[in-house]
């Protein structure tokens, strides 16, 4: 699993003309599943980003988490965070999970971060979605379970 985390002070994802989820403070994760991710590694990649010192505390350092702040999670499906583009000019997302794997997976991510007590708004699977957002500090972490 492939994750990019924005620590923002707002975040919002909307399809057409209805927004289908936003946040204030907290953090946006776009979230992608490859082929050979399994449901242990959402749980690991939840936990990894619920624990991720990235916050500010009193004396102006990184040092708490989402969880110590009380902030959100917006989830953005992004199989693009699958590229390929050690060959050319197109980019290669054959190491993308299909629908029908990438779904469950992320369906047990969501469950996950929710289960250790963090608000989470998604996006809308498999949908053109305008993404839009506040990057705070400007914080910006990828994070791979394959690594």
């Amino acid at each position: 699993m492939r994750a990019l985390i924005q620590r923002v002070s707002q975040a919002r994802v909307d399809v057409g003309d209805r927004c289908v989820g936003a946040i204030d403070r907290g953090l946006l994760v776009l979230f992608c599943a490859v082929t050979d991710d399994v449901p242990g590694n959402a749980e690991h990649l939840a936990g990894k980003i619920a624990k991720l010192r990235i916050f500010e505390d009193d004396a102006g350092k990184m040092n708490r988490s989402v969880v110590d702040t009380g902030g959100s999670i917006l989830v953005v499906s992004q199989f693009t965070l699958a590229a390929d583009t050690r060959k050319g000019n197109r980019p290669s997302f054959i190491s993308a999970a299909r629908p029908d794997t990438a779904i469950p997976l992320m369906d047990a991510f969501i469950n996950a971060l929710k289960a250790l007590g963090i608000p989470v708004e998604t996006g809308e699977f498999g949908a053109d979605m305008a993404v839009s957002l506040v990057n705070d500090g400007p914080v910006t972490i990828w994070l791979d379970t394959r690594e």
